[in-house]
């Protein structure tokens, strides 16, 4: 067993939601798996840099080549800017390739993700990363994986916000593209966490307060899910 747990929330205080329910989940799955691999990457606070030029250049030469063996790309880097971005993003390709779970912090930001969370995205999306050079299947089919978030409004179904939510479905589209099963993604959110700050959102307090309690409610029961398997074959 082994997880990736990962906060990407710009507020590092005790005031973050989505930091709190991820610390929540891990706290849980710790105990549960006290020897097992842990591995925590704070976005905000380490920032993955902007993928550059030679991401781009060194992918479009893999890219070319139709699928490359991951161990096998460093070889192709026909620079020292492509030499550089390669070593800054086979550590965390290896990490995401590596986790059994994981675990995302990802408050919307402005109707998406954190920026924080995208340049992570951006750098660990290398061409074939995660694909089996020979056959062509999925790696990351099996694992699992909870992002735990939080929402200044309402954008759940059924509200009139709900069309404007780019923040869950970008999430889901881009981890299935990746090849992780639909039945392995969770997602949890905590809806109005603005209104115990706004005034003229002081009516729907009792609201955002259900919310969180339904949000806390359900990241015990996904962490209730560890060592359960979600689809056949599951690791």
């Amino acid at each position: 067993m082994s997880l990736l747990h990962l906060d990407s929330s710009a507020n590092r205080s005790g005031e973050s939601i989505s930091r709190e329910l991820t610390a929540r989940y891990a706290d849980r799955w710790r105990t549960a798996h006290p020897t097992a691999t842990y591995r925590y990457r704070d976005l905000a606070a380490d920032p993955v840099p902007p993928v550059g030029t030679g991401y781009c250049t060194l992918g479009r030469r893999v890219e070319r080549r139709g699928g490359v063996p991951l161990g096998a790309v460093g070889v192709l880097a026909a620079n020292a800017d492509e030499r550089r971005e390669w070593a800054l993003s086979r550590p965390l390709i290896d990490e995401l390739r590596g986790a059994d779970t994981v675990l995302i912090g990802a408050p919307m930001y402005n109707l998406s993700v954190p920026v924080g969370l995208k340049a992570w995205i951006d750098r660990v999306t290398f061409p074939g990363a995660y694909l089996d050079p020979e056959t062509g299947a999925p790696l990351l089919r099996d694992t699992r994986v909870v992002v735990l978030g939080a929402r200044g409004g309402a954008y759940g179904p059924g509200t009139p916000q709900e069309g404007n939510d780019f923040h869950t479905p970008y999430l889901r589209a881009y981890f299935v593209r990746q090849g992780v099963a639909p039945a392995n993604l969770r997602f949890v959110n905590a809806e109005l966490a603005l209104a115990d700050l706004a005034p003229q959102l002081a009516s729907l307090r009792p609201q955002a307060a259900r919310s969180l309690a339904a949000a806390r409610a359900a990241t015990e029961r996904a962490a209730a899910e560890i060592g359960t398997s979600l689809t056949p074959g599951s690791r």
